[in-house]
């Protein structure tokens, strides 16, 4: 009787079948942790340098050669950190999901570095400003070769958790609409510490958000539009679901703490509420389903 009653039970519509994260042996976990272990270390360690010396220059004549060492690691450290950063994320695609994440970069890449190369000579879409020699070799003598891989480190975690909210066809718009907004969210902390805390870009004129314009935040979201849109394009969405969504939140994260932590350091705090509020707003927004996913109130 029960087998009858179980068969005449009406079934619910199963949910569309989600890729699930590619299986990855116990050893090739383990490097993924190192390798994300080793990008909080390094910003970590930056952050305690700079809240140290930097705030306390001071302290640099207390012990002998610090002003020395501390000068070559103002250098280094960020060139580190954006270069270890990359290294972690190409690791961890590779593992993952092959050679099929080039084609993505090799897009954001160069589209992030058409957008840069647009703000340092017209000043658009960002207002005008110019990097100093403090991120290495430029571009065209314009733009550090590390700043697009950046942008295109911190657009894929983005466009990820909009993905992970909007799937398929339906959502494109609002995932590429949603993924911009959260990596705007970085550089709410990303531009006052580097370029008024410390001077690894310069405006051409003083802005109203901590010495920047407010059309840079303008920029920034419009850029995200273009970044989020290519990879829908590319059809990324295929390889991008099959990837650990912890792995990039806590990625994003470890990108997030240098300039998070410097602008708090330096007492930054709207730069710091800011961040935290458009992160929230992110999380809200990327837990409210969308109207047609919602289930039907019962009269």
């Amino acid at each position: 009787m029960e087998d009858v009653v179980a068969l005449d039970r009406p079934r619910q519509p199963s949910p569309a079948a989600t890729p699930r994260p590619r299986a990855v042996p116990a050893a090739g976990r383990w490097m993924d942790r190192i390798a994300l272990a080793t990008v909080y270390a390094v910003s970590a360690a930056s952050l305690a340098g700079f809240a140290t010396f930097a705030l306390h220059p001071e302290r640099l004549s207390e012990v002998p050669g610090a002003a020395a060492v501390y000068g070559r690691m103002f250098v280094l450290a960020p060139r580190l950190q954006i270069a270890l950063a990359f290294a972690a994320l190409a690791l961890f695609l590779t593992r993952r999901v092959g050679a099929r994440w080039l084609g993505a970069f090799a897009a954001l890449y160069l589209l992030s570095l058409g957008s840069e190369l647009a703000g340092t000579t017209v000043g658009l879409p960002f207002g005008p400003y110019r990097y100093t020699d403090g991120l290495g070799a430029k571009l065209f003598d314009h733009v550090p070769a590390l700043i697009p891989a950046s942008w295109f480190f911190m657009a894929l975690p983005s466009y990820a958790l909009a993905l992970r909210r909007h799937p398929g066809r339906a959502g494109a718009g609002r995932r590429i609409v949603v993924g911009s907004l959260v990596l705007l969210s970085w550089d709410l902390a990303l531009d006052p510490a580097m370029s008024l805390v410390t001077k690894y870009w310069i405006w051409g004129t003083e802005g109203t958000y901590y010495g920047m314009p407010l059309l840079n935040l303008a920029g920034w979201y419009v850029t995200g539009l273009v970044l989020m849109a290519a990879l829908a394009a590319l059809k990324a969405d295929g390889w991008i679901a099959r990837l650990p969504i912890g792995w990039l939140v806590a990625f994003y994260g470890a990108n997030l703490l240098l300039p998070l932590g410097m602008s708090l350091a330096a007492g930054l705090w709207g730069a710091v509420a800011a961040t935290v509020a458009a992160l929230v707003l992110c999380w809200l927004v990327t837990r409210i389903p969308p109207a047609s996913r919602r289930a039907p109130v019962a009269a």
